[in-house]
């Protein structure tokens, strides 16, 4: 069944426990589908800067680590959140791993890549960090590619907030 707005769709924790999106309405929404072993792993660093600087403001970075890509995802939840601690001190939320496409993906990636499409009108997510700007009434703003930075994101994620 899919979802009638983005708030509706259920999602898991990194600690394995559901959540709804309804928990971030009213919120400038961030959604990127995030690797450990991907040649830009380092956003991880500019997510986290956007994150703190405009967190107070009404943003919400949410990170879904997905393993479909060149297998650049392999640990486990445990092990995901810890390497994003470590290595990049990461506040943001990150959720449990998902698929992004395929008939696995998970519903939110699918309300996503409908809502979104991708150049040339594609659906499917190309690659790891690829990010989705959803607005504070819950509209997918924009998609963006991977190769786009964070630093790049800020004058977007500024006029919605």
């Amino acid at each position: 069944m899919e979802a009638q707005t983005i708030y509706s769709i259920s999602v898991k924790k990194n600690d394995g426990s559901d959540m709804v999106l309804d928990k971030y309405r009213g919120k400038v929404l961030l959604i990127v589908n995030v690797a450990s072993q991907c040649g830009f792993t380092p956003q991880y660093e500019g997510l986290e800067a956007l994150y703190r600087q405009y967190k107070e403001k009404g943003l919400e970075i949410l990170g879904f680590p997905c393993n479909q890509f060149g297998r650049q995802e392999p640990g486990n939840d445990e092990e995901i959140k810890k390497f994003c601690s470590l290595n990049y001190d990461v506040t943001f939320p990150l959720f449990a791993k998902i698929e992004v496409n395929g008939e696995s993906a998970h519903p939110l990636y699918q309300y996503l890549k409908t809502n979104q499409k991708g150049i040339l009108g594609t659906e499917a997510i190309k690659w790891n960090f690829t990010k989705f700007l959803v607005d504070r009434n819950g509209q997918i703003v924009k998609r963006f590619a991977p190769q786009t930075t964070p630093a790049e994101l800020e004058k977007e994620i500024k006029s919605l907030l």
